[in-house]
């Protein structure tokens, strides 16, 4: 049986180019597909846009290349950065000066311990014991003019001839069986009688002294917290003015920011905006890419003669598809052990 070479090389060829052309439509389809996609994620970038105010302008770097956003700042105005630098300048003369009055603090806290300690000294004693001790104090200052008053009374008596007399005696008492009243020496009575009288009074102010004592001692010790924080309170406002310096400069900063927060909000609006149109930008391609490719898998489907099964393995695999080629003319392979000449 004669092979009819020319029909069957035509077949072939004709099947080859097909094939060929159905590989390039896909390709072209998922070309297609993959620049949709890039379109779509360009259309959504984030673009910020550029700000210039009283107060300073924005910038933006991009990558040449994609066109991404790379960084991002801002530049303060030359009179504004100015006045910020002054203000810090003044800031640092206000810290120095807090500085000092942090390092005189050791000092403030070291004369509040004092007076503390001082304070717990008075207050280490019960007003009791406080009034007992004043009672002492003030006899012993007493009793030297004490001794000579009553010296000179009885110096007085004796040159008098009255030394010794004593009058005003009763026999009864005031009750019935009660001893009567002893006999006395006017002067005499009248003196112990006001010293008697002295030492009540003392009695009553050694009271008064005692709960003085405690108040004071107390004081001591209020002023002593009192003078520390005092201490730290004159830190703080030493701070102020370094704090409000520093707050003026930080306001005027923030108004050149503002510039770059204002742009970063209408880029932030127009991706918004970018992203709708890029999503029914790519629901669209997707769509057109979709029905493409079904037309293509029809195509490809229609093409199931053996031929076209030979041009897809060769496609796919061109060093073996010869092997696996339908042997329709004998019994052995294209390149096996017999001869095609015997077919002729």
């Amino acid at each position: 049986m004669a092979i009819d070479w020319t029909n069957l090389l035509g077949t072939i060829g004709s099947s080859a180019v097909g094939a060929l052309g159905t590989n390039y439509a896909a390709n072209q389809a998922a070309s297609d597909a993959t620049q949709s996609a890039q379109t779509a994620a360009q259309m959504a970038q984030f673009r910020p846009v550029g700000i210039t105010t009283r107060f300073g302008k924005s910038g933006f770097q991009y990558d040449p290349t994609s066109g991404q956003l790379t960084g991002a700042g801002y530049q303060v105005a030359p009179d504004v950065a100015a006045a910020r630098e002054g203000l810090m300048g003044l800031a640092g003369t206000g810290l120095g000066q807090a500085q000092q009055i942090q390092a005189f603090q050791p000092q403030v806290n070291t004369a509040a311990q004092g007076l503390f300690n001082l304070g717990q000294g008075y207050i280490a004693q019960t007003p009791e014991a406080q009034a007992q001790q004043y009672i002492t104090q003030q006899q012993q200052l007493l009793a030297p003019g004490r001794e000579q008053a009553l010296a000179n009374l009885t110096n007085q008596q004796q040159q008098q001839g009255r030394l010794g007399l004593a009058t005003g005696g009763t026999m009864a008492g005031y009750t019935a069986g009660a001893p009567g009243l002893q006999a006395t020496n006017p002067q005499m009575a009248a003196y112990y009688n006001a010293q008697a009288q002295q030492d009540a009074q003392l009695a009553a102010q050694a009271q008064m002294a005692g709960q003085q004592q405690a108040t004071f001692g107390q004081g001591l010790m209020t002023g002593g917290i009192n003078l520390a924080g005092q201490g730290f309170g004159l830190q703080s406002q030493a701070l102020a003015p370094y704090t409000q310096y520093a707050q003026q400069a930080i306001n005027l900063e923030n108004q050149g920011l503002n510039a770059l927060t204002q742009g970063a909000s209408l880029g932030s609006l127009g991706a918004s905006q970018a992203q709708a149109a890029a999503n029914q930008y790519a629901a669209g391609q997707s769509t057109a890419n979709q029905a493409q490719r079904a037309a293509l898998q029809g195509t490809v489907a229609g093409l199931t003669d053996p031929i076209s099964q030979l041009i897809r393995g060769l496609s796919a695999t061109p060093q073996t598809a010869m092997s696996s080629l339908p042997t329709t003319f004998g019994t052995g392979s294209y390149y096996g052990s017999q001869d095609l000449g015997q077919y002729l």
